[in-house]
């Protein structure tokens, strides 16, 4: 790898980074965009077979995402401390934003009876995630061996959110009740949430690899409907309620601001 190409390596991480701070983006998405997705699934998948090469590119990558989401934690959480409802509505704007990506990946060319089945159980795999109790312990995340695991196994969840496009890892933690203290974490570099959260999501990020990319090669269409009612699901959970009068304008543009975003990085894909 040249010089160059670790540079490029690192800028593509530090955006696929601050990516999945933002509810309803996916870095999945971002790095499939960006072109690295394909040689992400296979440095990690392929890590024994080629350990050098790999561990060069995953650790540039890393290191650029890391810096990534440090840079734009602060700013982002400062806006959703001072406009909530707006940045709500953004929220809300990226994921439909996300939506035409994955219909058009799901390759639906008629109608068939699987078709809503799929997207259902992709919608049932919201409410589910929506029942984890993590976020209901959030004044226990202090220490303690009890918010150790829960951090770990929201890590765990959060991996098939890092790996797979079309799902976001900042709204799978907003749904979980974790988004908040993730992004102050980050911020603050609070290492006894950020140390069991990481482990959960290194452990998960290597047989989330193999199984999901073992189903988009060999049922792409299933997996992406799938998807599809992923994010259809998170919408609603993702849904503040109806803003009063005065606030209607700017949370109607910060809807469209966040689909238009969105919508249009994906038509790169």
């Amino acid at each position: 790898m040249t010089h160059r190409e670790k540079v490029i390596t690192a800028l593509k991480g530090l955006v696929v980074g601050g990516t999945m701070l933002v509810p309803g983006a996916s870095g999945g998405s971002m790095a499939m965009i960006l072109g690295v997705y394909d040689k992400l699934v296979s440095s990690v998948s392929s890590f024994l077979k080629h350990k050098r090469a790999s561990f060069v590119f995953l650790a540039l990558f890393a290191a650029g995402g890391l810096l990534g989401m440090i840079a734009f934690a602060k700013p982002l959480l400062a806006l959703i401390e001072r406009y909530p409802m707006p940045m709500q509505y953004f929220f809300l704007g990226a994921v439909a934003g996300g939506i035409p990506l994955i219909f058009r990946e799901a390759q639906v060319k008629r109608f068939s009876w699987r078709l809503p089945v799929y997207i259902l159980i992709g919608v049932a795999v919201v409410v589910l995630i929506g029942l984890v109790p993590v976020g209901k312990v959030q004044s226990e995340m202090e220490a303690g061996v009890l918010s150790f695991l829960l951090l770990a196994v929201a890590g765990f969840i959060a991996a098939v959110a890092l790996v797979l496009p079309g799902i976001s890892v900042s709204y799978l933690l907003l749904l979980m009740g974790l988004y908040d203290e993730t992004m102050r974490a980050i911020s603050t570099f609070y290492l006894p949430f950020l140390i069991p959260l990481g482990l959960g999501l290194v452990a998960g990020i290597v047989p989330t690899t193999k199984v999901l990319e073992r189903a988009i090669e060999r049922h792409p269409h299933p997996t992406y409907l799938i998807m599809l009612g992923f994010m259809l699901g998170s919408m609603a959970e993702l849904y503040p309620g109806i803003p009063d009068w005065s606030g209607v304008p700017l949370c109607l543009l910060t809807l469209a601001a966040g689909f238009c975003i969105i919508w249009g990085i994906s038509r790169k894909a």
